[in-house]
């Protein structure tokens, strides 16, 4: 998209401000044409109130002084209230569309965008649009307005001598293209290491102890400093071209003075003009500096809005994820066919998943191992449509996933990975997340289940305890209880369990594992583990390698056959059996 169109659909995001823009726009009008008002009043009180004995108008001329400039300052403060105003407007409505479409995104956007980057363009990036908005408006019509106004005075007052200041005013337009193109690259330049900067701030917060750990204090220094050694220098570079740009225009400004000066004074000596209009010619000619000022400075915010613009459009442009397909009519049975499902992550070349065919019966119990990458949590995150299957199908109860729509499909979903995810929100909202009306006794029947009774017992506020960033103030092995509790709360016919107990240990483990046997029975549960407490339990086992099932059947049968199951039992599991023996 050309930067004009970025200018078009932000002024076009203004339409349902209208109202408040015309009345902005004509304070704005009254004050341009206060502009000439003050150089005016001077002349006549230079030309005929000196010298003589001052009329009863020339008493009028202070009245008029001070009633020129409250009129200046309620046009002033309504053009800047209501800007105000519509900015703010502005700037939710652009952080809106771009949170609405963030949560409507495929996983697979974040390929390609970092959640720095993302983050950056919805704080920083959005704020540079509304003030591009602002201070071109204001602008393009204020200053534009102001500059028409004392113009038409000037030549009013002394035709030649306006032709003969307005010589320099090509040259500079020439000055602010030139530098345009200029400011708009290191504006992009300068944004993207911006993102990079907010990317290594949110690692190092998210990895402290990892940082600690690991030693990498000193690593992340240089990252952070590396970052901002070129913000600082971006900044100089943008910094240098925007500050040349007003002494230039403003030593042309001068020449033009200069030049002035001498032909008023060549025409003095020929009775040409007075010395009020001599005086009144110079102070509307001084008083158009600050708009011309204004107008050849618009171009630094320009660039940098039109640059984060197209990094905000980006983001709101985003291809969400489909919104067609039917609503199931009610609790699916939970019968699950997977009939010849390729898949291929977007941008990569090999196949995640080759020519998966199985049948998981409603209720049933399934197991998928394998080496890491073999394509276990590819297979189940398909499952909810978190990405779109291209080759072959997914059916629930017979249905093709692609038929469903996604929310009546993920209402029969419950999950918990084990990347578990919380919100800095009390343990009750965590638990019944997503239900807008939480019943108590169902949250409180959760928590039980989930073993996490005694914890809530210990808390200063029970359920109503905020737990921090991500849960920050539970252990890890409550966090993950907690993260069963919400999947036990919604109850979903379907359930994926991503090693669901890998963050508890072996007490922990036992309790919520009876747990899970209890919310498993007449679900379909699709389990990917590693421990095999949780493998042995499963009615199937389904073993993947390269993307490819490899084997199927129960713990048993896999066994028995002495195959690729019965290998990565003895590697993997059979030290496992051993200690805990």
């Amino acid at each position: 998209m050309r930067f004009p169109a970025h200018l078009r659909r932000l002024f076009g995001m203004l339409g349902p401000y209208k109202g408040r823009l015309a009345v902005a726009f004509g304070g704005m009008i009254m004050t341009a044409l206060t502009e000439p008002m003050f150089p005016a009043v001077m002349r006549v009180l230079l030309d005929k109130g000196f010298g003589g004995k001052p009329s009863f108008s020339l008493w009028l001329v202070p009245i008029a002084i001070v009633g020129i400039f409250v009129l200046r300052g309620i046009s002033t403060f309504t053009t800047t209230y209501m800007m105000t105003w519509v900015s703010s407007r502005l700037l939710n409505t652009l952080r809106r569309q771009m949170f609405a479409r963030i949560l409507d995104v495929p996983l697979g956007f974040y390929a390609n965008h970092s959640v720095g980057r993302v983050i950056n363009s919805m704080m920083f990036e959005v704020q540079q649009i509304v003030e591009m908005v602002t201070k071109v408006f204001t602008s393009l019509i204020r200053d534009s307005l102001t500059v028409i106004v004392l113009l038409s005075f000037l030549f009013w007052l002394n035709w030649r001598l306006t032709l003969v200041a307005l010589v320099l005013l090509p040259l500079i337009a020439v000055v602010v293209r030139m530098t345009g193109k200029r400011v708009r690259r290191l504006t992009r330049e300068y944004q993207t290491v911006n993102a990079e900067m907010t990317q290594v701030m949110e690692e190092t917060t998210r990895a402290n102890q990892v940082i600690k750990i690991f030693g990498g204090h000193q690593y992340e220094i240089n990252r952070f400093e590396q970052r901002a050694d070129k913000l600082r220098s971006y900044t100089m570079r943008m910094a240098s071209t925007l500050a040349a740009t007003t002494p230039v225009t403003q030593v042309m400004a001068a020449f033009a003075v200069a030049i002035v000066i001498v032909i008023a004074l060549i025409q003095s000596g020929n009775n040409e003009t007075t010395v009020g209009g001599f005086v009144s010619f110079i102070t509307a000619m001084l008083m158009l500096l600050t708009p011309l000022k204004n107008i050849a400075e618009v171009n630094g915010p320009l660039q940098r809005g039109l640059t984060a613009a197209e990094a905000v459009f980006a983001v709101i442009d985003a291809q969400p994820e489909r919104t067609t397909g039917k609503m199931l009519p009610g609790r699916a049975a939970g019968r699950l066919d997977f009939v010849n499902l390729s898949f291929t992550y977007p941008g990569q070349q090999s196949r995640a998943l080759h020519d998966i065919n199985l049948t998981v019966m409603p209720g049933e119990t399934i197991a998928f191992v394998g080496m890491s990458g073999g394509g276990k949590s590819t297979l189940v995150n398909l499952v909810p449509g978190f990405y779109p299957v291209a080759e072959g199908e997914i059916r629930l109860d017979g249905e093709a996933i692609d038929d469903i729509a996604l929310t009546s499909l993920r209402q029969q979903i419950a999950m918990v990975s084990q990347h578990v995810v919380l919100f800095d929100d009390t343990i009750a909202a965590n638990i019944a997340y997503g239900d807008a009306q939480p019943d108590p006794q169902r949250i409180l029947a959760a928590a039980r289940a989930a073993h996490l009774e005694e914890v809530i017992a210990g808390l200063p506020q029970g359920l109503q305890t905020m737990i921090g960033d991500n849960g920050g103030r539970l252990s890890g092995g409550q966090r993950q209880r907690l993260a069963i509790a919400r999947a036990i709360y919604k109850d979903a016919p379907i359930l994926i369990l991503d090693e669901a107990t890998s963050a508890l240990d072996s007490e922990s483990e036992r309790a919520v594992q009876a747990a899970l046997d209890e919310l498993m029975k007449g679900r379909t549960t699709l389990v990917i583990a590693h421990r095999l407490s949780t493998i042995e339990r499963a009615d199937r086992i389904a073993v993947l390698d390269e993307g490819r099932i490899v084997e199927l059947g129960s713990h048993a049968e896999l066994l028995a056959r002495n195959e690729v199951y019965a290998n990565l039992y003895h590697l993997q599991f059979a030290k496992e059996e051993e200690s805990q023996g």
